[in-house]
């Protein structure tokens, strides 16, 4: 198997538009439309983004990104690994990733939104050390999602 390479990319590409669709038709398959929070690849360009792309050779296999605040906070969004390369540990090294990126930045809170129907992913941010917290920013209450947080050293 060929290594894993994470690094900072352009989201406008084939390989991470098909994940993003992939990721959608995911969300969509577990929640309704109202407690889907997915951004747009307009607002994954943003200045205030660092989207990350992990490759296996040529072929994307997982994306993530860490959107930053101005608060000195920041959220992660977007993030999914093809099912093709889950097992690798991919989820856990996109996080680590992430959370470098925020301290590059001096980002001294991450958090994030996840839904209920993912076991998976709970259990890679528990396992972080992510705590629940009440909803953030412009979140509602909903019963479908979960929402988290990490204060980095």
């Amino acid at each position: 198997m060929q290594d894993l390479v994470i690094q900072r990319e352009a989201p406008r590409q084939p390989g991470v538009l098909r994940l993003l669709e992939l990721s959608d038709a995911y969300a969509a398959s577990l929640y309704p439309a109202e407690s889907n929070h997915m951004l747009p690849i307009e607002e994954l360009e943003a200045e205030t983004v660092s989207f990350f792309v992990a490759r296996r050779g040529d072929e994307i296999v997982g994306c993530a990104s860490l959107v930053r605040h101005d608060d000195g906070t920041a959220e992660i969004k977007r993030m999914f690994v093809d099912g093709s390369a889950r097992g690798l540990k991919l989820g856990r090294r996109l996080l680590d990733q992430l959370e470098s990126e925020a301290r590059r930045f001096a980002i001294s809170i991450i958090r994030l939104e996840t839904g209920i129907y993912q076991p998976e992913a709970i259990s890679l941010y528990r396992n972080a050390g992510y705590e629940e917290i009440p909803p953030f920013g412009g979140y509602k209450l909903d019963p479908l999602s979960l929402f988290m947080e990490k204060r980095l050293r």
